[in-house]
């Protein structure tokens, strides 16, 4: 089994120390420490691995975390942003959704398949980024040949052949040495418009004539197939499965040379990458750090009752225990081995409790974190500290009207008060119930902010007060708006 990464995600991977890797998550979550800590160690231990002699290495598996804690305390947050910060292929999926054998449902096979096809499009995109330079160029040399031997440029300023210019553009042949050995043979008034054309190319002089060009499209074809675990969706490219002996689908639009310039540096850079080796490093970082998020595991706990939905819920356990544990799971781009993925499973256990789980499973998260419930003083860390904090989306938001907003720290801390007030008297929701008080609160504002514009407009503790303090008092109509 192949243990190396890509070099990108193993250079970020070395970097990270465990205090570091907690200090990245402090600017998104606020609070859980003990969450922070354990998957900072796990993906610590990932980069330990890779250091360790061929002997051990395989025998070394990933210490997978079972969070638990009460619904918007940053469960799902610190995993997803601990796959971003080391750019690891992550999916999140909801234990509920699948069904044990027998049912209509999907199979836990699918969570996997769903990973390898997040790192596909991961991979994807950072060869599309290498090449892009080089496909640029490319492109912009075939939109240049095709002026220039439609003798655009010399006869009208305005482009008045353009389109038919462009018509077959995507005929022209790849650059090469029958190319070049062209481009030498060119009169010389063709290489002055060449290097005229190029100029007003780049200038972007062009950008807003309407041309002409055929897209290449790829027939995928979906349809179910009955599989051990239910009922699954299974997408082929009948252009890969039979070759060459049907030609590529072709679609003629109409569109900007700015467009035309798009469409041919996407295709020039697809020709560019290789397939296999781009499916072989999506397999091997799937394998080596991906990371799967099993939401909702307190949904599939519990003991058997004989009838009704909760038949299947030990049969989805037993069916997601050879996925944790390690096995092969065959995708449409070739076997995956589970043994080294790390699996970070959440759920609120307020009904059930993690010894609910068969044993099995049990054994299979050994690490067990507690998040606690977010109060007020949480909430006014939460509207203020992180990056990416409700305060700062909405003030950029409602700069884009003209309007400035501006929150007092008495008017912050009346909104947490609030928000922390409606959790105790109806659900308690955690930080997602900043987000209903938030939008409510600047209803009035968002809806004509358009017409006030200019305006500088301050949240203060009275406003806020103004605007949801009947709600709040009304614990009935809170229950529904808030």
């Amino acid at each position: 089994m192949g243990t190396s990464v890509g070099a990108g995600a193993g250079h970020v991977l070395k970097d990270l120390t465990p205090r570091r890797i907690v200090a990245e998550l402090d600017k998104y979550i606020v609070g859980q420490d003990a969450a922070k800590r354990a998957v900072a160690i796990a993906l610590r231990n990932r980069t330990r691995r890779q250091q360790l002699t061929d002997d051990i290495r395989d025998e070394v598996i990933p210490k997978n975390i079972l969070m638990i804690g009460p619904t918007g305390v940053g469960k799902t947050e610190i995993a997803r942003r601990l796959a971003r910060l080391v750019s690891a292929p992550f999916v999140k999926v909801e234990a509920s959704k699948f069904t044990e054998v027998g049912y209509v449902g999907r199979d836990v096979d699918a969570m996997v398949r769903d990973l390898v096809e997040a790192s596909v499009r991961m991979v994807r995109g950072e060869k599309v980024q290498e090449v892009r330079q080089q496909a640029e160029r490319q492109a912009g040399e075939r939109i240049l040949e095709s002026l220039v031997r439609g003798g655009v440029g010399r006869s009208s300023p305005r482009l008045q052949s353009f389109g038919d210019a462009m018509a077959a553009l995507l005929q022209q042949r790849p650059a090469g040495p029958e190319a070049e050995q062209t481009k030498s043979e060119e009169p010389e008034e063709n290489k002055g418009d060449r290097t005229e054309m190029r100029r007003r190319l780049l200038a972007g002089e062009l950008d807003d004539e309407k041309v002409e060009v055929e897209v290449e499209e790829n027939r995928f074809l979906s349809f179910p197939i009955w599989g051990a675990g239910g009922m699954e969706e299974l997408g082929m490219n009948l252009q890969d499965m039979l070759g060459g002996m049907f030609p590529k689908q072709r679609q003629r639009r109409t569109v900007t040379v700015a467009e035309a310039r798009r469409i041919l540096v996407d295709q020039e850079a697809e020709r560019m990458i290789d397939v296999e080796q781009l499916t072989g490093e999506a397999i091997d970082r799937t394998e080596q750090t991906g990371i799967i998020f099993v939401d909702e595991m307190d949904k599939i706990a519990g003991r058997e009752r004989g009838a009704g939905p909760d038949v299947s819920r030990e049969g989805v356990q037993r069916g997601l225990l050879p996925i944790v544990e390690g096995s092969t799971v065959m995708t449409k781009y070739g076997p995956v081995q589970t043994d080294h993925i790390l699996f970070i499973a959440a759920g609120a256990f307020h009904t059930t409790k993690p010894s609910d789980l068969i044993p099995e499973l049990q054994g299979r998260f050994p690490i067990r974190v507690e998040l606690g419930a977010l109060g007020e003083a949480e909430f006014v860390r939460i509207l203020t500290e992180p990056k990416n904090s409700l305060i700062r989306q909405y003030t950029a938001l409602m700069a884009t009207e003209g309007v400035d907003i501006v929150f007092t720290d008495e008017g912050i801390a009346e909104i947490a008060r609030m928000a922390a007030q409606v959790n105790e008297q109806a659900e308690n929701i955690g930080a997602r119930r900043l987000h209903t008080v938030m939008e409510r609160l600047l209803e009035h504002v968002s809806f004509e902010a358009s017409e006030i514009a200019p305006a500088e407009i301050t949240i203060t503790q009275q406003y806020v007060q103004d605007q949801l303090e009947d709600v709040v008092k009304n614990l009935d109509l809170a229950r529904y708006i808030l």
